[in-house]
Parts: C-alpha cells; structure tokens; sequence
C-alpha cells in the first residue's frame, strides 16, 4: 500500500530539482501540480488546461499519489519530456510565459501535447503559420466606430505585407497594404473585450496605427499571430543578417510597458486637462497618446530620452490646473518641454514614474537617436 506522507515528500523534493522547479509550460516558478500522464510539473494555471485536455494532473500536495504515479514522476520530469515534444520549435514561434493571456498559453499546451506540432516530424498538409503566406477572415473594429465587421486578411513573408480588404469580396481591391518592417501584435483580450483580441500596431505616412481584431477560433488567432511572428522573423533576417536569433527574436513582437489613461493638458499648462489613453512603448522609447483605448490613430507622441539629455521624471503639482478631476501629478520634461499628466489613484502615479524611469535609465542605442530626430510632439 502506498505510503501518504512518503510519496508526498519525494514529489516535493522532486519538483525542487532544476529542471522541475518552473512550470514545464510556461515557466512559472515552484509549481505545485503534475501531468502524471506526461510526466511534467506545472502551474495550477496550465493544470487546468491539461485537465480539458485529459491529461491526468494531481496537486502535489493534496492528492494522494500510487506508488507506481510517483516512480512514473521520478523516471520523467520536465527537462527529460520537454525535447520530446518541444524538439522543432520554430525560432520566431512564441512560448508563452506565466503572466500571458490564457488563450496563448493553452494553444501553446495544445500545440505541444495534443497537436504534436513540434515533434520534428514532416506533416502534410503543413501548419498553416509556417508556410510564409496566411489568409483568412478576421473580425475588425471600425476605424470610427467600435463595431466589428469581417474582413479579408492576407500576410505574404516574401513580400513583408500585410493586406487586408473592406469587403470580402477583393476584386475592388485592398483597404490597406501595411509593410512588416514596423508592425506588432500583441494580445489585448481585455482592451478589446474578447478573449481572442489582438492589437496590430503599424505606421502609416508617418503616424502609429492601430487594427483591431479577434478570431472566434483561439487556434486561429494564434496561429494568425504565430504567422505575423514568422514574417517579421523573416524580415529582420534580411534586415539585419549578421543578427543572432538571441538579439532578433526579442525585436519580433514587443509588450508595451505600460497603458492607462491620465488627463493631460497643454504646453503653456494653462489649458484645460483632457483625459487621454496612453501607451509606453518601451522598445520604441516612446509615449503614445489617444483620445480613447481603442483609437485607431495617434493624437501625439513623445519621445524619452536619458536624463543626460534632458530628459526627466516626477511627481508634480500643477500651479494652474483647470479642469483636472484627478490629483496625482506626473511632470515628464523633454528638451523641446514640460508635459503635465494627472493620474486618478497615487499608486497610478507611481507606476507611471517607474515605468518612465525605466526608459530614462536605459543608454540610447543608434537607432535611438534616430527616433528621436524623427520625432514630432503634437497636441
């Protein structure tokens, strides 16, 4: 008969050992549950997904383990599975972390253990997100108005577009054919009110554009950002070719560091505070703002320094505010001026200091610069 307490202490010092001390899916540290069919530790958060997935999972602390289960755990764990299912990943393929949206991290487990995606061997017809040209129909937002209609959407990698068409039907030809070599998606299931949401970012004459979307599919919009993550994988390849994968993949697709709204008034800081929607984009060094959080286009956009360029960051209060509700003051300076934001909760403020501060302290690379020349304050 199996011994409780014996078998208990031998999972947990099981799952302290390196390989087994984060989530085999997602990285998440000190998981405290396990696939007992494949032989991998993981998150309470992806025991779930294993759990649709009829994968046969225990917590390692409050589920009683056979002897046998356990001598299964002991011959496996995370580090002996994981090539066996993880052997062809795809470079520029996405592995999600713990803090990703949840339909990423289950079309990742789904990819892995139940559509053996990366098992290396060669499948006909091939998965849709590696063959360089993807098409379909998405749901997008109206530049205008915050309805979502169908649309045609084509991404080539030999041509580094992306095309998508007002009607379905193309002989009227293209809406909008967007170049790769600026663009990023990200996940937005919250922003965009549906758990398959993703935001496309691009520039246009100049100015940062935004395209709402979602697929009523999880595998397909997955699969469309995994597509959009290869062509701009391709795309840096001929861009930069002496770059290893360790400096381009990062470079791929990017998270923003922060988004939120804060009221903000004008350069004489005389003017009435108008509530905006910002987004700091880290990589880009640069402070989007919008009238709303689902604007398709930019109203301004301010770049951040280093501080030995004159470039700062703290708190503030404005000596002629007008029309401000909120109380919390951000004073960020540039060169060219000071810009006032308000935030409603002083834990907002503080965040957005850090955030800023972040950029502020990281050194300006060459492209950097560049940015910065080419950048113009508006509004």
């Amino acid at each position: 008969m199996a011994n409780r307490e014996r078998n208990q202490r031998i999972l947990l010092e099981l799952v302290k050992q390196p390989g087994n001390s984060r989530c085999a899916d997602c990285g998440a540290p000190d998981p405290e549950w396990a696939s007992y069919k494949l032989g991998v530790f993981v998150c309470l958060n992806c025991s779930g997904i294993h759990r649709n997935l009829s994968s046969r999972v225990k917590s390692l602390k409050l589920d009683f383990w056979e002897d046998e289960l356990v001598e299964f755990m002991k011959s496996n764990g995370n580090d002996r599975v994981r090539p066996l299912y993880e052997k062809a990943v795809p470079a520029y393929y996405y592995r999600p972390q713990e803090n990703d949206s949840a339909i990423l991290r289950e079309q990742w487990i789904r990819a892995k253990y139940e559509r053996m995606e990366f098992s290396g061997e060669i499948k006909y017809p091939p998965v849709s997100y590696t063959t360089g040209f993807f098409e379909g129909i998405l749901w997008k937002k109206g530049r205008d108005n915050s309805h979502f209609l169908k649309r045609k959407f084509m991404l080539s990698e030999r041509e580094f577009t992306l095309t998508y068409y007002n009607k379905e039907n193309e002989s009227k030809g293209p809406k909008a054919v967007i170049s790769i070599k600026d663009l990023n998606a990200i996940f937005q299931p919250e922003k965009i009110g549906h758990p398959n949401g993703l935001q496309i970012t691009y520039q246009e004459d100049g100015r940062t554009r935004n395209l709402y979307v979602y697929h009523e599919s999880p595998e397909e919009i997955v699969s469309w950002y995994n597509a959009i993550r290869s062509a701009r994988y391709a795309y840096l390849k001929t861009a930069y070719p002496t770059g290893s994968d360790e400096e381009l993949i990062p470079k791929i697709t990017r998270k923003y560091l922060k988004e939120g709204y804060m009221e903000k008034t004008g350069p004489q800081q005389t003017e009435p505070f108008k509530k905006r929607w910002f987004i700091l984009d880290s990589e880009k060094r640069k402070l989007f703002y919008y009238k709303g959080l689902l604007d398709a286009e930019e109203l301004g956009v301010i770049f951040i320094g280093t501080e030995s360029k004159g470039y700062s960051v703290k708190e503030c209060v404005p000596k002629h505010a007008r029309g401000n509700k909120w109380k919390h003051g951000v004073l960020l300076e540039t060169p060219e001026r000071q810009f006032v934001f308000m935030c409603e909760q002083e834990r907002e403020q503080r965040e957005w200091i850090n955030a800023l501060r972040q950029v502020l302290l990281r050194p300006m690379s060459p492209q950097d610069y560049t940015l910065e020349a080419n950048s113009r304050y508006k509004r």
